[in-house]
């Protein structure tokens, strides 16, 4: 397909020779726990795709990021979600970065390190559990001398084993004891923190999403990033960034992997030309709901508007994607799907969109608030 052609010249020019070194690596190998993808992935530059220049980074805009998210998703749909997470971390920390004293400078000197130093950062914020509060902790922090001890669990956490930065929400003292929402940026290895097994499934195993346990880890109070009297939304501000890209970046991923499947049905002339025309269409639309998103994040939107319009894309997405998955699958045929896993797995992998925060159920009161006239709140 045209536009998954130009997904991958982008790619190479962003990553030279990423896409082939993970295609030189046999599919079952390449998706499964224990696959080389996330080293390929940060040896190839990956790391600093959203990173500003003034940074080390490649500095891509939310368009170039979710065309190469487009590619990396085709050939490995777990090197693509947990690039997502790496990407929509790095996208909501240097947006902050990037603005003049909203960063501590240990906070800016260790975010300085992540593009030359190739770091990759997971992210614990929610977890996949259904009709959860997305931005309740699952960590808890205890104060201390000069910092902060932290005790819980993120699972599952992309990343998890090959992780260098660990960003965590957590709940800190505010005034009069009240808690408020913080962000602890952990270094990895750090005593305390252990990885254990938790990703049972096939499909997306070599993302890394295993369980990071966390109990008594230290983190200085310079390397918690929360509000002050004179940046109230600070972390506002950071949920709203780090909510948008992350929205954009793991729903592109995932039409990556169903445009992947959509080619193999054109390449062998499956089905009718007006059912391969049919999908083909059906991909290119949903890509296009993600394109315009991006592109108006790029110009300027923010804000509950900009929270609404990506719900809505990524909303559209998940259902125009399953479909297709469905058709494509079909059109392949019987045999295609006895002698090989490799698209039934696609396919599978396709469906964990579902999954991501948050959930259907939890948006559409707010979302129906918002198409209404009102304010957007999730939970």
């Amino acid at each position: 397909m045209r536009s998954l052609d130009s997904a991958r010249e982008l790619c190479e020019r962003a990553h030279p020779g990423l896409l082939k070194a993970l295609e030189n690596i046999p599919h079952d190998h390449r998706e499964a726990a224990g696959s080389p993808a996330v080293d390929l992935f940060r040896s190839h530059g990956g790391p600093g795709l959203l990173i500003p220049r003034e940074y080390g980074g490649h500095g891509a805009d939310a368009l170039e990021a979710i065309r190469i998210q487009r590619a990396l998703g085709a050939l490995s749909p777990s090197t693509a979600a947990a690039a997502a997470m790496h990407h929509f971390t790095a996208a909501m920390l240097y947006a902050l970065a990037v603005q003049p004293g909203r960063l501590l400078p240990a906070q800016l000197e260790l975010l300085g390190k992540v593009a030359p130093g190739r770091l990759l950062m997971a992210s614990g914020w929610a977890e996949g559990r259904t009709q959860q509060n997305i931005l309740v902790p699952s960590v808890r922090a205890t104060p201390t001398d000069g910092g902060f001890l932290l005790n819980g669990a993120k699972k599952p956490c992309s990343l998890s084993r090959s992780m260098d930065l660990l960003t965590a929400s957590i709940a800190v003292p505010g005034a009069g004891g009240t808690p408020e929402l913080a962000l602890a940026l952990v270094a990895v290895p750090a005593d305390g923190l252990s990885v254990h097994p938790f990703w049972g499934n096939e499909a997306l195993a070599a993302a890394e999403s295993d369980e990071v346990r966390l109990t008594d880890v230290f983190v200085p109070e310079e390397l918690v990033i929360r509000t002050s009297p004179e940046d109230p939304g600070r972390l506002d501000d950071l949920q709203s960034a780090g909510f948008i890209w992350f929205e954009l970046l793991i729903s592109a991923g995932y039409v990556g992997a169903a445009t992947r499947l959509a080619e193999r049905v054109l390449e062998r002339q499956r089905g009718a030309a007006t059912e391969r025309a049919d999908l083909a269409v059906r991909l290119d639309a949903a890509f296009g709901l993600l394109e315009g998103t991006a592109r108006a994040v790029t110009a300027g939107l923010d804000g509950e508007e900009a929270v609404a319009q990506v719900l809505t894309a990524r909303y559209a997405v998940q259902e125009l994607i399953s479909r297709s998955v469905d058709q494509a699958l079909e059109l392949l045929g019987g045999i295609d799907f006895v002698r090989s896993g490799e698209h039934a797995r696609l396919a599978t992998a396709v469906r964990a969109l579902a999954f991501h925060p948050p959930g259907r159920a939890s948006a559409a009161e707010p979302l129906l608030t918002w198409f209404t006239g009102g304010h957007l709140e999730l939970s």
